[in-house]
């Protein structure tokens, strides 16, 4: 298998070239996700082969900053929302950037390898980030740019992803480490002060980085050497559609599916593994903490499962969610087909709806799936 040149949105996307990929923009020119491969002509089958062995998901439309200078990690501590002064040589995490209100504007992952600090974001993003820290440089040792043109993002789904990405040199890495919420006025002090989620990182042979994630593995690698680590995995690709339609499973939100201009992160889930709790003042800081304390966030992230609707009737982002009468009490995030629960999509809803509500969406008749988080679906990205 060898990966070609595709063009993306994020300025030079790095494609898998394999008969049968349909690219995003080919099915809808306005997704996000235009530049890379939708699937590879069976999704569903993709989609099982990311949860019961591996597959190499083509992410090279996201965007990627890197941040040198002695005083980039303190500097970032005090303008998002991790704890990243100290944060260890070679480990990742993930931010948010929020706006004076507390509102979500930015979401990141982290990779840092001692001298550099890389942010991957989502697709279209990059520049307004890179704008943002750019303003909020003042005297700090530090230099932000981007280089989506130089670096591409892949991931390494599924069970059996550990020994693929071994074959590019990566040693075993330990799982991820994301600290449990502390409760509503907590006690100063009683939260560890690091990085509320720690992903282990290692260097990839052929250059590059390989850093450990909830899913499996994310590749961070030198678009020139693609074509050569999508090689060395030795997987199948599957398209993005797998790859998303596992995560709508795990309720893992989006920036930009499940988020709109009033998102604050406890609404969709961020307090686990993008925000610190208990570290110094930053933007929007005041209130994550006031609606921590108080415990009830306006609205909350639900995964819906999806009656009487065909593949091609899925809802699109921002489809109303309204109750019998046609009241409106959300939106959706992203639909997809998953290879066993079927139609299924994740929805910001009002915090006072009904775990047995009966809801609408579009055509569709939609409910609450009330397992625990992560429940809803086998797990991926553990080692066997």
């Amino acid at each position: 298998m060898s990966a070609g040149t595709a063009g993306s949105a994020a300025g030079g996307g790095a494609g898998f070239a394999v008969p049968g990929a349909v690219a995003v923009e080919a099915i809808d020119p306005a997704d996000l996700d235009r530049g890379v491969a939708a699937h590879y002509g069976d999704p569903v089958r993709e989609q099982r082969q990311l949860a019961a062995a591996a597959g190499v998901v083509d992410r090279s439309n996201r965007g990627v900053l890197a941040i040198a200078g002695e005083d980039r990690l303190t500097w970032l501590h005090s303008l998002t929302t991790q704890h990243l002064s100290g944060l260890p040589p070679m480990t990742g995490t993930e931010l948010l950037v929020l706006s004076p209100h507390g509102h979500v504007e930015h979401h990141a992952v982290v990779l840092d390898d001692g001298t550099t600090t890389f942010l991957d974001v989502e697709p279209g993003t990059a520049g307004a980030l890179l704008e943002f820290l750019t303003r909020m440089r003042f005297l700090m040792r530090v230099e932000p740019a981007e280089v989506t043109d130089a670096w591409a993002v892949l991931s390494v789904v599924g069970p059996a992803s550990a020994e693929a990405v071994a074959r590019l040199g990566v040693p075993s890495l330990e799982p991820p480490v994301i600290a449990p919420v502390p409760g509503p006025k907590f006690a100063s002090g009683a939260v560890a002060k690091a990085a509320s989620a720690r992903y282990a990182v290692a260097a990839v042979a052929s250059g590059g980085y390989a850093r450990r994630m909830p899913y499996g593995f994310d590749l961070l690698v030198p678009r020139s050497t693609v074509s050569t680590v999508v090689d060395s995995l030795g997987l199948r690709p599957a398209g993005l559609w797998a790859f998303e339609a596992l995560r709508v499973a795990d309720r893992r939100p989006r920036l930009g599916k499940e988020t709109d201009h009033r998102t604050l992160p406890a609404e969709v889930g961020w307090l686990a593994g993008a925000v610190h709790l208990d570290k110094g003042c930053y933007r929007g800081q005041e209130t994550v903490a006031r609606v921590h304390n108080l415990g009830r966030p306006p609205r909350r992230l639900v995964l819906l499962h999806l009656d009487g609707i065909s593949t091609d009737e899925l809802p699109a982002p921002g489809t109303p969610v309204t109750t019998d009468d046609g009241r409106a009490v959300g939106f959706v995030g992203t639909a997809a087909r998953h290879y066993e629960l079927g139609p299924v999509a994740l929805a910001v809803v009002k915090r006072t709806v009904p775990d047995d509500a009966t809801l609408r969406v579009g055509p569709a008749t939609a409910a609450i799936d009330t397992e625990p988080d992560g429940a809803a679906a086998p797990a991926v990205g553990e080692d066997a």
